[in-house]
């Protein structure tokens, strides 16, 4: 039995589509859904659902009975008053369930950065995550990206009318990137394989060597029409996210992880690219996914 959360996520609900269109079949399917008015037919056809939220300890304890095999990610939640809090919240009842039950290989997102990045919000939380499941000594294996490509769907509406993008990112240096689709692809095949054992973590780094001026660029030739970059400070990026409803301190961990990417260039040019987990090139993604969102009127990411 494999376990999937955040089956309506951008990530998860990927994952469980590749489990369900997996050639040899997959074993049983099982999600923690907080809406599972949000699942497809297809997946409530094929798959049990259990209830509710992952961060519960009864909920992730009923979903996991029986179950060998986990996909983890904790959502992000901007109302969430502390970014080490949210991330305990979720992974201490994990901890139990590995503890006590029959999961025996766990597939999480995570990020790049360990041993590297420092004071850096999100990141750090989601690397402390990711030592706190590895000293149960589950086998586990921790999936790497950099910065999302989908990142900036949420930006679909000011490239169409106004022909900008805004990062809390330097212009002129890289900016490594990975496709959702990638991470999704790697975490059914680690989930489908029942062989691996031990502890790592899988980089997901794309192809590109592209800065976020140079991101604009493959934008705007993939748009027709002219699109540009604009950098924006570690303080006007907290403010945006407090405008738009997220606590002081998640916006403050948010604000730390811009900061420490570009002072520790953690996703930057000194990354190798990894070609064969993240095969998925900027354009393409912009030719696949972006140019649909972006001729979606009233769309958003």
């Amino acid at each position: 039995m494999i376990v999937v959360t955040t089956p309506t996520g951008q990530i998860g609900r990927q994952v469980l589509d590749r489990l369900l269109d997996a050639p040899d079949g997959a074993p049983g399917l099982r999600v923690i859904a907080r809406d599972p008015a949000r699942l497809s037919p297809r997946v409530r056809e094929h798959v049990e659902v259990v209830p509710g939220s992952h961060a519960d300890p009864a909920v992730l304890k009923e979903a996991c009975a029986g179950a060998g095999r986990l996909f983890w990610l904790v959502p992000p939640t901007p109302s969430a008053d502390s970014v080490e809090g949210h991330f305990h919240a979720f992974t201490e009842p994990l901890r139990e369930v590995i503890a006590h039950q029959s999961i025996e290989r766990v597939v999480a997102v995570s990020t790049l950065g360990r041993s590297v990045a420092r004071n850096a919000g999100q990141i750090s939380a989601s690397l402390a995550m990711d030592e706190a499941i590895a000293a149960t000594g589950v086998h586990y294996r921790a999936l790497c990206p950099p910065f999302l490509m989908e990142n900036l769907l949420g930006q679909t509406e000011p490239i169409r009318t106004a022909g900008v993008f805004s990062l809390a990112a330097a212009g002129d240096r890289v900016l490594r990137t990975c496709a959702t689709r990638d991470i999704a692809a790697t975490a059914a095949r680690l989930l489908l394989d029942g062989s691996w054992t031990g502890q790592d973590d899988v980089p997901l780094v794309g192809p590109d060597d592209l800065t976020p001026e140079g991101m604009a660029r493959v934008v705007s030739e993939v748009l027709d029409r002219p699109v540009r970059f604009q950098p924006v400070s570690s303080a006007e990026y907290r403010a945006t996210l407090l405008r738009r409803g997220a606590s002081e301190g998640w916006a403050q961990g948010a604000a730390d992880m811009v900061d420490a990417l570009r002072e520790q260039g953690f996703y930057g040019a000194g990354q190798p690219s990894t070609p064969e987990t993240a095969p998925t090139g900027f354009r393409q993604w912009c030719a696949d996914v972006l140019l649909l969102a972006v001729m979606a009127p009233g769309s958003e990411g």
